[in-house]
């Protein structure tokens, strides 16, 4: 719940409230690694070089103080029996418990109504096994590190939990558990008696050298079941089967965090283990935009299911959309010294702006937008304006289109997030212009979701800025021959070909047909071309 730092690098003193999912911005050398580094050393480290003390002055000790909440709900997950007692002893029913490591003897020890507690022995193992187990993927980590399955490396982690569980209940492994015990430790075992008289062979041969006759015994221990996974490996096919490390590093980078996320899915399906801290160093390196938006998307989901991530970023993409467990925090370095401090809402704009490079023309490229469900709807519309209103409308040749992945939920924090975005002045520069077009609801739960979007941005009805289709998806309201039954549309899903389809009918389709019979869409393009800047 909230992270004390004092005499860490650039970090003289700071204190900040953490949230599910936390974003910290800044410029380079401002100090928001350090941050992540400063946790990373709670953790792990043993011993603190000078170079990590504040100003390199090791006079003053290095100080990190991290308060945990959910006390009862860690212990109870604890798998140790011995750790979980001492514990529940210790902490007797705290419900928030902060924990604080210093540089003058690197032990973590408990602080419970201010006095220090748990420095016997044994109370490192046993605050390993309580606190959220921190993952780290820092800019320096190379897949290699995350994907073969080292002693060392996170993937170990995981990767064992995560297949224990799913091995140990499996027939198969049982049977050949027993298998191999019956194979290498019956003594009625051929393989075993063989073994024997290879042993009692060299062991004649070693008498001949040894006044003190030693014997020698040769046998083959269960299999461990982390061993079995020493020749791990990641490949990945896309056309071509190779190893992982050999893709490009924005695949790279893609796996890695993918392969995080996946264990975090398993194992909250699974009620496998503790929570996790996760934190990301540059959570945008080498990725495609799209793929910066869908990684959000995963560590949100993390977050709401009980793990807690943050991240460092320069990318206004993982600023855009604001969720509820959400927490931005600004790190600017001072006189050499790095300030946090949490972002307010009516900040983050000014924090977009500096990021895009701080000029009007990166905000007010689009002359206006329009808003649509799905790919399909961004192809069609795309090439019906190329087609039919390069010089009659010849605004919308300036207008940006933004699809919303074919979900009305999703349109609105499209909505939301452009209103947001372009918020420079008291009102959004785009309100009174934005456009947007949906098909009409099949369901009550649509019903209530285009409702709710009325209602949050009345402007959109009272004029006009909202056009609702005949039919409940662009197949079905294309004319005549191009219409598409449920069966027909489904096959395209199937094959992956609505998007195609689309750009196929713009493409034939004459101007008269288009704007006597799709009229909805012919008068949001005539309306958005009014509207535009």
């Amino acid at each position: 719940t909230r992270v004390r730092i004092e005499n860490f690098r650039s970090i003289k003193s700071t204190q900040i409230d953490l949230n599910d999912f936390n974003i910290l911005v800044g410029e380079n050398n401002h100090g928001k690694t350090n941050f992540m580094e400063a946790i990373d050393w709670f953790y792990c480290a043993k011993k603190s070089p000078k170079e990590i003390f504040h100003k390199q002055n090791n006079k003053e000790e290095i100080i990190v103080e991290i308060s945990y909440t959910n006390i009862g709900s860690a212990i109870s997950s604890m798998k140790n029996t011995k750790n979980k007692s001492t514990l529940e002893l210790l902490l007797d029913n705290q419900k928030e418990v902060i924990v604080r490591k210093s540089s003058s003897d690197h032990k973590r020890k408990f602080i419970i109504e201010g006095e220090e507690a748990g420095t016997g022995t044994g109370f490192d193992s046993a605050l390993n096994d309580f606190l959220p187990t921190l993952e780290y993927v820092s800019t320096k980590i190379s897949l290699d590190e995350v994907s073969k399955y080292k002693s060392s490396s996170p993937i170990r982690q995981m990767l064992s939990g995560v297949l224990s569980a799913i091995i140990e209940e499996n027939d198969q492994y049982i049977n050949f558990k027993h298998t191999f015990d019956q194979l290498f430790g019956s003594d009625e075992s051929e393989v075993k008696k063989e073994l024997a008289k290879l042993g009692e062979s060299v062991e004649s041969y070693l008498r001949k050298q040894f006044a003190d006759e030693p014997s020698v015994h040769f046998s083959v221990a269960n299999p461990v079941f982390e061993d079995l996974l020493k020749n791990f490996e990641t490949n990945v096919d896309d056309g071509i089967k190779t190893s992982a490390e050999e893709k490009g590093d924005g695949m790279q980078r893609a796996i890695m965090l993918s392969i995080i996320q996946a264990y975090a899915d398993f194992r909250k399906k699974k009620q496998i283990g503790k929570n996790f801290l996760f934190m990301i160093d540059e959570a945008e390196l080498h990725l495609h935009p799209s793929g910066q938006r869908s990684l959000k998307q995963a560590l949100i989901e993390l977050a709401t299911r009980g793990d807690q991530v943050v991240v460092n970023t320069h990318s206004s993409v993982l600023l855009a959309d604001d969720e509820e467990q959400q927490s931005i925090f600004k790190v600017n370095k001072i006189n050499l010294e790095s300030q946090i401090s949490i972002v307010q809402k009516d900040e983050k704009m000014e924090i977009v702006y500096e990021m895009l490079g701080g000029s009007p023309s990166d905000l007010l490229l689009p002359t206006n937008f329009i808003i649509v469900e799905g790919l399909s709807e961004l192809k069609f519309i795309k090439k019906i304006v190329s087609r039919f209103y390069k010089e009659k409308l010849n605004k919308l040749g300036h207008v940006q289109i933004c699809e919303a992945g074919g979900d009305i939920y999703k349109q609105s924090k499209t909505l939301e997030a452009i209103l947001k975005m372009y918020k420079i002045f008291e009102s959004p520069i785009y309100k009174n212009r934005v456009i947007l077009i949906c098909d009409k609801p099949n369901d009550n739960n649509s019903k209530k979701k285009l409702e709710e979007i009325k209602r949050t941005y009345p402007n959109l009805n009272d004029n006009g800025q909202i056009f609702v289709l005949d039919e409940n998806s662009l197949e079905e309201y294309y004319p005549g021959k191009w219409k598409r039954t449920l069966n027909e549309i489904n096959e395209l899903k199937k094959n992956k070909a609505k998007a195609s389809y689309a750009e196929e009918v713009a493409e034939e389709i004459p101007q008269k047909t288009f704007e006597a019979e799709m009229d909805k869409i012919h008068k949001a393009l005539i309306k958005c071309n009014t509207l535009s800047f």
